[in-house]
């Protein structure tokens, strides 16, 4: 079976196949750095890391790019609010992010574009928006003219009152129509801004992504995927400048939606007051089977999160990890992939059905009595957890080690406040946070990814 996938730009399960099979390409919408991620942010990762090893595995190769939005206008308002440079606020939390996401089994993408890195790509493409009749300036403002493409709305199939009701858009004096999106905004002497032919500025939120997947995999993209939330107005937005800039061009083929969680039965979000961050979760439970939790609800349908949940999780892979002990003296040639756990993924990544296989492969090695048949069992129930993304540890390590100690939360601790510190240029606190934990024999590395802690 080939690998089928739901686009919701044509609402159907199609079969995937990439422009080019030798490079596949992927974008997926990353996060915004300015404070902890919350476990919704996290299911879209997860589950596309799953996509992503079966693409891998399936083509031997895969361009997949997940950027990291560093400037806008929730991190200039935390920056002014903590009383922090803009950079403090964005290394710190993209440092973060990424030694979450390690935490829940994420491998990183091979691209991770930043848009700082991208102002001179990004005012290019705005340029060709204008050219094109597509966008226009405007008392130091350009935006993009959502009447000049008549595609507008054909992934979120919204009538124009919904979209401009749902795009939650300033009326502004100086737009033509209401729902025009600002490609381009000027930026006042404490703001981050670059020079630019409208003046000094920084771009709008939907610009950077579209001029990101550009510059890195291509004015046409085998997969675009992020969480449906994204898919009015960003994704929306992101294809009309897209297309346009680009002559017409489809901008993404297959576009995937990951569903929202629900805490209690009500969407995760900040004004209800009941998001749970992934930084304190990881402190609280096995990171493994909090990323259990986030693959047992089909990617498109709302998960329902609660302690219950990942309680279950636990139990879950407390007997899978038993199994594979007991498993311990059978000696697989490797891990292989059943042919049954690539047929669930193939429909549409069906997670939940991977997941009941893999139980039935476990329950199948609990019961094998021959040396070829432990051997073999456990070399499939290695391979199903290497296409999820679990069962990836020493069975020893995951009974002993399940959540944080508290130690280890206090060690972590301190090194985010050194973190914070190096970050106000405070280095005589920062060393002697590493003289502290030095004292205690923890060791700090410094590295590109962020800091490394280690008992001597």
């Amino acid at each position: 079976m080939s690998l089928h996938l739901f686009n919701s730009l044509t609402r159907r399960v199609e079969p995937f196949a990439p422009t080019d099979p030798a490079r596949p390409t992927m974008y997926v919408c990353g996060p915004t750095v300015y404070h902890y991620a919350h476990i919704g942010n996290a299911r879209g990762p997860v589950v596309f890391d799953v996509l992503a090893r079966a693409l891998r595995r399936r083509y031997g190769a895969l361009a997949y790019a997940r950027n990291i939005t560093d400037v806008d206008d929730k991190i200039n308002a935390a920056a002014r609010e903590q009383g922090l440079p803009i950079a403090a606020i964005t290394d710190r939390f993209a440092a973060i992010y990424r030694e979450d996401m390690a935490a829940l089994g994420v491998q990183p993408p091979d691209i991770e574009p930043e848009a700082t890195g991208h102002i001179a790509q990004i005012i290019a493409m705005i340029e060709r928006l204008i050219a094109s009749g597509n966008a226009y300036a405007a008392e130091s403002h350009v935006l993009f003219s959502v009447a000049s493409f008549a595609g507008y709305g054909k992934l979120s199939r919204r009538d124009p009152d919904d979209m401009l009701a749902g795009a939650r858009v300033d009326v502004a004096p100086y737009k033509r129509d209401p729902g025009d999106f600002v490609l381009w905004k000027p930026s006042t002497d404490d703001l981050p801004g670059w020079e630019s032919p409208w003046g000094r500025g920084r771009p709008g939120w939907h610009i950077e992504c579209s001029a990101m997947a550009a510059a890195h995999l291509g004015e046409t993209i085998d997969i675009h995927a992020g969480g449906v939330d994204l898919q009015f107005p960003h994704h929306e937005n992101e294809i009309a400048q897209s297309e346009c800039a680009h002559g017409g061009k489809v901008f993404a083929r297959w576009w995937l939606h990951n569903g929202m969680l629900n805490f209690a039965g009500a969407k995760m979000s900040k004004s209800l007051g009941n998001i749970e961050k992934i930084h304190d979760l990881l402190r609280a439970h096995p990171p493994e089977a909090l990323r259990y939790a986030l693959l047992s609800a089909h990617y498109r349908q709302p998960l329902d999160w609660s302690d219950a949940l990942i309680e279950q999780c636990v139990r879950t892979l407390d007997r899978l990890y038993g199994t594979l002990r007991d498993l311990g003296d059978a000696q697989p040639t490797d891990a292989v992939i059943p042919a049954s756990i690539e047929a669930t993924l193939d429909d549409d990544l069906n997670t939940p059905q991977a997941l009941a296989e893999l139980a039935r492969i476990a329950a199948e090695a609990r019961k094998a009595e021959s040396a070829a048949d432990k051997a073999r069992l456990k070399g499939e129930l290695l391979g199903a957890g290497l296409a999820l993304g679990l069962l990836q540890q020493a069975p020893a390590a995951w009974f002993e080690r399940g959540a944080q100690t508290g130690d280890d939360a206090r060690i972590h601790d301190l090194v985010e406040e050194r973190n914070a510190a190096k970050q106000a240029r405070d280095f005589a606190r920062a060393d002697a946070i590493r003289a502290q934990l030095a004292e205690e024999g923890v060791l700090l590395e410094d590295t590109a990814q962020g800091v490394r802690w280690r008992r001597a």
